[in-house]
This record gives C-alpha cells, structure tokens and sequence, in this order.
C-alpha cells in the first residue's frame, strides 16, 4: 500500500447513508473561492467538491489539467476551522488519474514556483481509484485548525493530462470564520502584476 511517514490508504466498503456523515466537510468549504492552477476550463474545480453520495456522478464536470501537463494546484479554503483526517481522491482513467499528492495547510501565496521548493506536511502516492473505495490518512495533528489547505499534483500514470472526478474529505468542523486573508487566483494573471521575474503566469510555470 502506499505509504508516507506511517500513513497507509485503507480500503473502504460502506454505504452512502453510513460513510456520508464522516465525509461531510464539503458544506464547510467556501465554494466560490475555490481555485485550481492549470485547470483546462476555468472554474470547474469547483464541480468535484461534493456530497459522498454523487462521488460516482459521472455527469459532473471534470477537473482536467491543460494538454501536455500533468500538473494542478487546487486551493480549498473553508467557512471556518475542521480537521481533516482522511482524503479521498477518484482520477480519470487510461492513465490520467493523478498518482501522487501533496497537501499544504493554511497557505495564500502558493503556486507552481513555490510548490517547487516548499516540503509538504504531507504526501501520498496514490492509487488508480475510479469508485472512490480508498481513503488517505493524514496525519490528525497536522491537519487541525485548518482554514484553507492546497493539493498539489504533479504527476498522473502516464498520461498527457490529468483528469480529476471527485475529491472527499473526512473530518470535523470545529469552529466558525475567522478574519483571514482569501487567496485569489487569476485565471489568466498580467506577468506585470507580480515580483517572480521569468515566470510564465498562464500555466504556473517557471520559465527559464
């Protein structure tokens, strides 16, 4: 199984009316501020984030990189502090589902240069999952109080693009909004508007 630091995906068989309730952070997130790096079409992140029980609605939007990159940064920020204890990922298939993960908690100045050099507080190598059946643990005590928290993907299984459908979490809200500052992510930013010199701001990545 894969593992990071002592944490393993376990296997997970439940119904929708037992698994629902621990996979509820959802309606903690602040949808409308949601935002991904390299998505393919603007905005439809905000589509994967939903209830456990329409995890395999394939008449949702996908979450797709742009061609020939595999890479996305995905910013989540929540209507108040949770904890999150497991993660669950479903990716596209023939090879497009993503194959690692890594997550950053309460960050606003995250993308693809940052990400480049910063450690997560935590990675998983994932599994081809297409029902959503396999859970990722995080480690508990680095992810509470968390108000905001980032996924970097940088790689899938050998595909030119990666394709997400769902993405679950599995916790607790703990508490109600506080003051923070809101990451905001320009779909098509002016280079003109920011410091890192060489930076190609339409897909993320540094040019050199």
């Amino acid at each position: 199984m894969p593992t990071y630091e002592g944490c393993c995906a376990h296997d997970h068989d439940c119904e929708a009316s037992e698994c629902g309730p621990a996979w509820s952070l959802h309606e903690y997130i602040d949808h409308s501020n949601i935002a991904a790096l390299n998505e393919a079409r603007a905005g439809s992140v905000r589509s994967v984030f939903r209830p456990w029980a329409e995890r395999l609605d394939l008449s949702q939007p996908t979450l797709d990189s742009n061609d020939d990159d595999p890479e996305l940064l995905i910013h989540v920020p929540f209507n108040g502090s949770v904890k999150i204890k497991a993660i669950s990922i479903i990716g596209g298939s023939d090879g497009t589902a993503p194959s690692q993960l890594k997550a950053y908690v309460n960050r606003d100045d995250l993308d693809f240069s940052v990400v480049a050099d910063l450690p997560p507080v935590q990675q998983w190598d994932l599994q081809e999952n297409l029902t959503g059946h396999i859970e990722y643990p995080t480690q508990v005590p680095k992810f509470s109080g968390v108000h905001s928290i980032d996924f970097y993907i940088p790689s899938n299984f050998g595909a030119d693009s990666t394709r997400i459908h769902f993405i679950g979490l599995k916790g607790e809200f703990t508490e109600g909004k506080r003051e923070a500052v809101i990451a905001v992510y320009e779909a098509k930013p002016l280079v003109s508007d920011h410091k890192i010199p060489g930076a190609d701001f339409t897909s993320g990545h540094h040019v050199s």
